[in-house]
């Protein structure tokens, strides 16, 4: 009998052995970066029209280069940083003696090919390096999903209450039901704004109704618009270029803010790579984004982070993707959502190039409930993470958005925002929630520990509230008649800055105080050691706060 190694044997049963990982297969896609099939870069220009784009003469460009050619590339100077070497470029990045503004202009008028050229000679480290001068927002930040199986709108507005408290400006969730996403639209943004004034809450549902639901009042951000990178996945979805661009400028003209999503995998997924690198597929998306006037970017490969994980250089790829938004001068939320390993080491790994450096968004999808909850296939991160998370952001003095929160200021934050869904539905008319339901959702971990709802009588409730054509004018004076007026402001307020529209320019947030931050009156000015987002002496005092530390003077 053959002896078998017990070293070999232990690591047999290691949970990485459980993920899936894959050879280079450059032909189908399965290529993070430097694809032998990706285009030579090139661009030539004859009276301000395009007439060539990485290889391609204009009369066989597609639907995807026409559009890039047309509205994504800056031409007054691109012949001439087109000529520049592309290893200057990269170089150019990483120094801090060069100024963020002089590497925008060079690389918003590059070519895809280009971008993705000087991307592929940069090492992790250098990317990261780079990813803190080019970040568009002076501040990183984080936002989180807020879901459940069950659709329970009352433990969604106590998740969004408690996420509030931890720290993220930005909320997202979605349906198991279709029909409940009004209700679902509704919980998180009064639970959110319970928490803390100013929190901006998207609902990821068609998009069609998405932005109905943004026009009544019920959300104020989208993401879930995708692009893609080659035109036959593009069409699947009965979708252009020209499509989206005009979803894009619906919402605009709404005052909705809205980011378009996309990342390294989807191509892959459907068959349609060309043979080209994740990155440079990526490159096309983000050009796209770019050309349609959207402010920002959801990638980082979000839902398809299996697909560029799976192949060597993989995450430097993610990363690569996350700094080329930003090299657009868009806004990056860059992920760090879907779950994709078995491993800890492994998704922490994954995180800390974004976490250390800082995106304007670390996350796209934060879970703020357990992921046997989240609705968004689970995510890298958790609601039970919250602990490492923050402990993480003290141990490397960064700030990675959250912060420790203790358990009686949650639990506070909690039952306020399941009795401001009680109180809203009460004076609405809508189904009852009863005393029980906003106790159980104060304590809940996640939608285990509530009751069952009357799910027939709730998706008539819901049918009842949109035919009545309710807005978000009807929530605030509900609230208000009900004893919520803080809350009720705060929903007001949250529907005066889509009138003002500040909250549509790069990278934006809102303070909780009603100041609208974004990289307009709050840009990155980071060009070394001590410039740039320094974190300040009260919020170090913040992050470093974890409860359970001992304090000297108790002792």
């Amino acid at each position: 009998m053959t002896m078998k190694s017990k070293r070999f044997e232990a690591l047999a049963a290691r949970p990485i052995k459980k993920d899936g990982f894959v050879k280079e297969w450059p032909e189908v896609g399965l290529i993070a970066m430097n694809s032998p099939g990706d285009p030579v870069p090139s661009l030539i220009v004859e009276n301000g029209v395009v007439v060539e784009l990485d290889g391609k003469k204009r009369a066989e460009f597609d639907m995807l280069d026409t559009f890039i050619a047309n509205y994504a590339i800056r031409l007054d100077k691109a012949q001439e940083y087109m000529a520049m070497d592309s290893l200057k470029i990269a170089n150019m990045l990483v120094d801090i003696n060069v100024p963020r503004d002089v590497v925008v202009d060079i690389t918003t008028s590059i070519t895809p090919a280009k971008i993705t050229e000087v991307l592929g000679h940069m090492t992790v480290l250098e990317m990261m390096m780079a990813q803190s001068k080019m970040r568009a927002r002076l501040m990183p930040s984080n936002q989180c999903h807020v879901t459940n199986v069950k659709d329970n709108m009352v433990q969604i507005a106590a998740d969004a209450a408690e996420a509030a408290i931890r720290g993220f400006d930005e909320m997202e969730t979605t349906v198991g039901i279709g029909r409940y996403a009004p209700f679902n639209a509704l919980a998180i943004m009064v639970g959110a704004n319970v928490g803390r004034p100013g929190i901006l809450t998207q609902c990821a549902v068609e998009e069609a109704t998405e932005l109905d639901l943004g026009m009544k009042g019920y959300t104020a951000y989208a993401e879930t618009i995708s692009v893609y990178g080659t035109e036959p996945v593009f069409m699947d979805g009965d979708d252009t270029p020209y499509s989206k661009a005009f979803l894009a400028s619906s919402y605009a003209s709404r005052g909705l803010k809205m980011r378009f999503t996309s990342g390294s995998g989807s191509e892959v997924q459907m068959g349609y790579a060309e043979g080209k690198s994740m990155l440079y597929l990526e490159a096309r998306c983000l050009y796209i984004t770019k050309g349609a006037g959207v402010q920002g970017s959801q990638n980082g490969s979000v839902s398809c982070i299996g697909v560029p994980a799976g192949v060597p250089g993989g995450i430097r790829e993610v990363l690569a993707e996350n700094l080329l938004a930003a090299c657009l001068d868009l806004e990056c939320a860059s992920s760090n959502d879907q779950t994709f390993t078995h491993s800890d080491l492994r998704r922490v790994a994954r995180s800390l190039m974004q976490m250390v450096p800082g995106t304007d968004y670390i996350c796209s999808g934060y879970s703020a409930t357990p992921n046997y909850d989240n609705m968004f296939a689970g995510s890298n991160w958790d609601a039970d993470d919250y602990d490492d998370w923050n402990v993480i952001q003290r141990d490397l003095k960064i700030d990675a958005g959250l912060q420790p929160a203790d358990e009686d200021t949650v639990v506070t934050a909690r039952a306020k925002g399941a009795r401001a869904m009680q109180i809203l539905f009460k004076e609405l008319g809508l189904t009852e929630i009863t005393d029980a339901e906003v106790e159980a959702a104060t304590y809940a971990r996640g939608s285990q520990d509530m009751p069952d709802r009357d799910v027939v009588a709730d998706l008539k409730s819901v049918e009842d509230l949109m035919g009545r054509g309710a807005t978000a004018v009807d929530f605030i004076k509900a609230l208000d008649r009900g004893g919520m007026r803080d809350v009720a402001e705060s929903i007001f307020n949250i529907q005066l800055q889509k009138c003002a529209g500040d909250y549509l320019h790069t990278a934006s947030k809102l303070s909780s105080s009603w100041e609208c931050i974004s990289a307009v009156n709050y840009p990155n000015t980071y060009h070394g050691v001590k410039t740039g987002y320094v974190i300040s002496d009260e919020r170090w005092a913040q992050i470093q706060d974890i409860p359970w530390a001992i304090d000297p003077a108790s002792i």
